[in-house]
């Protein structure tokens, strides 16, 4: 980990420490050769912030191809498109810095988690107003997501610590399931999981709600107790 100084408004001085990057989601390995490789073949004139560019757009042309669902079933498909670019743009950006020695740990931090705060925010409002999930439904699974990211960033602060992925699913698998998700509905528009009458996609933001809050709440607890014990008054 690396300590770097901040100056701020031409007078106060912040130490920037470097957190540790946890990562152990399914497909990590794999994700991390095929992202390398990218990277040697990505062209001088294309930099990370390019690329970050490019993911965001992703997840907005994702969102917006949900919404556009309500009028055709292939905005589905569509969103499958620009999901991949997302993870494109999301996932070599960083990858690429540190290829090339060009990191900003602090500016690409907040820059990546910012977006995605706002990408999935576009996300979800996208398969609301698409009728892909109720809009109840959509805003408890924002919500849990802004739960739990709230819970990461506070303990990558404290902690020094950015866990990346929860029981071996990162943010590459949930692209994944999303899509295979789009697909499946696109051919089979009227499932009910159970015999339930939720749609899939009601059914599936509302196990991921549940499990976003069950992991930020046993995650706060966790971070708590440990942060309580390291400095406990004597």
């Amino acid at each position: 980990m690396s300590e770097v100084q901040l100056r701020i408004d031409g007078s106060r001085v912040a130490v920037f420490q470097e957190a540790q990057r946890i990562q152990g989601n399914f497909i990590h390995r794999s994700e991390k050769r095929l992202l390398l490789w990218l990277a040697e073949k990505t062209p001088a004139k294309v930099n990370s912030d390019h690329l970050t560019a490019i993911g965001a757009l992703g997840m907005l042309l994702s969102g917006a191809s949900y919404a556009l669902s309500a009028y055709t079933q292939y905005g589905l498909l569509l969103s499958c498109a620009f999901l991949a670019v997302n993870w494109l743009g999301d996932s070599l950006d960083g990858t690429l810095a540190r290829f090339r020695n060009r990191q900003r740990p602090r500016y690409g931090f907040y820059v990546d988690h910012v977006i995605d705060c706002f990408g999935v925010t576009a996300l979800l409002g996208g398969m609301g107003l698409g009728g892909c999930m109720q809009p109840l439904i959509a805003s408890w699974v924002l919500i849990a997501y802004l739960l739990l990211s709230s819970e990461i960033f506070l303990a990558t602060y404290a902690l020094c610590r950015f866990e990346m992925s929860f029981l071996g699913l990162g943010p590459t698998e949930l692209r994944i399931l999303l899509g295979v998700g789009n697909v499946y509905v696109f051919f089979y528009p009227s499932v009910h999981p159970f015999g339930l009458r939720f749609s899939l996609f009601d059914f599936g933001g509302m196990c991921g709600a549940i499990g976003m809050l069950g992991i930020a709440i046993v995650s706060a607890v966790r971070h708590g107790r440990a942060l309580y014990a390291a400095e406990r008054l004597r």
